[in-house]
């Protein structure tokens, strides 16, 4: 691993087992000097939860694990989701593999944040690369706390409150060759307050995307159509933003209530396959008073 200034790193505290580099004064940090296949990581667990709330994302390097132990490190977050896009028969039904080449460009894209179309959307995703472009194909994150600080005191009380509808036909229908008639069968469209409460900091967060979000309800299809732009948009300020450049044995873990997500896409034609579990989590809420 490449020397890193001393001056950035932080070690959060003399009982923590790792070292903490920032990314950005934002959002994202860099865990030094762990592995995740540790036979006692187990005991890692409270601390990185904190640097995660903390950071929103973080990062590792150089970790050479199974899928069984990509599988073991996420369940010490809690239960593991089962995506619709996973193949049946596949051995690890919790193993999202995301994998594009010189048949099939990137379609990740996009700002987001991952299966935001369940009633009880995930708390976080855990990816791994597998096998990376020799450049490209970086990820970057968004920090949805100060994307709804950044609004106007007018609009940040305009939109606290507001209801929007998540739609997973909006991607998956093409993706999975179905009707959206079919996919509501199984998974109806959601609602989903437009600014939600953090169950864990406290802190409020934008919660619309351009992936699964719909309508805001209530709004006319114009209303809806340009208020979602706007609010799509502030996640695209780079100084609320990381991002990250993966490697062989990187892993990223972020906070789906907290940050959105964009796979740059400008790889192509070359191979990058990545592996994804996620952690279930529970019903978005908002309160004006967390505590």
């Amino acid at each position: 691993m490449a020397d890193i200034d001393a001056a950035t790193e932080i070690k959060a505290s003399t009982d923590t087992p790792f070292t903490i580099r920032p990314l950005t004064p934002a959002i994202g940090a860099e865990l030094l000097d762990i592995d995740l296949g540790a036979s006692d990581i187990g005991d890692a667990i409270p601390a990185i939860r904190q640097a995660l709330l903390d950071h929103k994302v973080i990062f590792f390097r150089d970790q050479d694990i199974s899928r069984e132990q990509h599988l073991a490190f996420a369940q010490m977050f809690g239960e593991l989701e089962i995506h619709p896009a996973t193949p049946k028969d596949q051995a690890l039904p919790e193993i999202l593999r995301i994998e594009h080449g010189p048949k099939s460009r990137g379609q990740e894209n996009m700002w987001h944040s991952d299966v935001t179309w369940r009633a009880e959307p995930s708390l976080g995703s855990i990816l791994r690369a597998i096998e990376v472009p020799e450049v490209g194909g970086d990820t970057l994150f968004a920090d949805m706390h100060a994307a709804f600080t950044g609004l106007s005191d007018e609009m940040r009380r305009f939109v606290t409150g507001l209801t929007a509808v998540h739609d997973i036909a909006r991607v998956f229908a093409k993706r999975l060759g179905k009707r959206p008639e079919e996919l509501h069968e199984q998974y109806p469209p959601m609602e989903h307050p437009v600014v939600r409460t953090h169950p864990e900091t406290g802190l409020p967060c934008l919660y619309v995307n351009g992936a699964f979000t719909s309508h805001i309800k209530g709004l006319s299809d114009r209303e809806s159509a340009d208020l979602l732009r706007h609010l799509y948009a502030q996640a695209a300020n780079p100084e609320i933003q990381c991002r990250f450049r993966w490697a062989p044995g990187s892993i990223a873990f972020w906070d789906n209530r907290a940050c959105q997500h964009f796979a740059a896409s400008d790889y192509f034609p070359a191979r990058r396959a990545m592996e994804r579990a996620t952690i279930k989590g529970g019903r978005p809420y908002y309160s004006s008073d967390p505590t």
